[in-house]
């Protein structure tokens, strides 16, 4: 297994740090009438706020806030499944549905970019209660910051069980690199505009989700 030594270590941190924030600060600019636009429609539709803060467990197992647009009823967590979520949810407003489909609630993660608690590529970032379950093998995925996309989110996304998707964070956690980086952000691209679609690494092209698995409770909390 790869393991980064310290002086590349800090180089690429270094470098990680910068690539957020040369997207983080340009996509809050350009993103702004698109969050304003976004913020009115989640109010107008249903009460509460426009942003949902939850709490998650970052590096190294510190807790953050981490901010995204409201995607479901106020009080969501204390109705049918709790923080579990299902495709067909009926908690999922007209514009949450939206937004989640093309995962366009997870834009104020760029301020939680910008604070630190978070870098555009890494594990996503879960729950305490997921987290407290962990064997000593699923915990490594801790040692990097979370991310807004990452390695298991191109290699299949929602196609993929939990403990698969803990397996591929934690394989990220031992190979990642500036240039691993750049493809995982490249890829992502490609994810956001196929929403109904997986992309197999092995044969290197996309099909279809099976319904089995898009429609199961996933991990994507409230």
């Amino acid at each position: 297994m790869e393991v980064i030594d310290e002086r590349s270590g800090r180089g690429y941190e270094a470098a990680k740090r910068a690539l957020d924030l040369l997207i983080a600060v340009p996509g809050i600019v350009v993103t702004s009438p698109f969050l304003l636009a976004t913020a009115l429609a989640i109010k107008l539709e249903s009460r509460g706020p426009v942003i949902f803060r939850q709490e998650r467990v970052g590096r190294h197992g510190r807790s953050f806030q981490i901010l995204k647009f409201r995607t479901m009823v106020e009080g969501a967590h204390l109705l049918g499944p709790g923080y579990l979520v299902s495709q067909d949810d009926p908690r999922i407003t007209r514009v949450g549905a939206f937004l989640r489909r093309w995962s366009l609630d997870e834009l104020p993660q760029f301020f939680n970019i910008l604070l630190g608690h978070m870098s555009v590529v890494g594990p996503r970032p879960t729950l305490r209660y997921q987290v407290d379950q962990y064997t000593d093998f699923q915990r490594r995925r801790l040692e990097a910051l979370p991310g807004v996309t990452g390695w298991a989110q191109i290699r299949g996304r929602n196609g993929l069980t939990w403990p698969e998707r803990i397996e591929l964070d934690v394989w990220y956690v031992h190979h990642r690199s500036f240039a691993l980086d750049c493809r995982i952000l490249l890829k992502t691209l490609a994810v956001i505009t196929r929403p109904d679609e997986v992309y197999n690494e092995n044969r290197a092209d996309w099909g279809e989700r099976e319904d089995d698995r898009s429609k199961s409770i996933l991990d994507r909390s409230i």
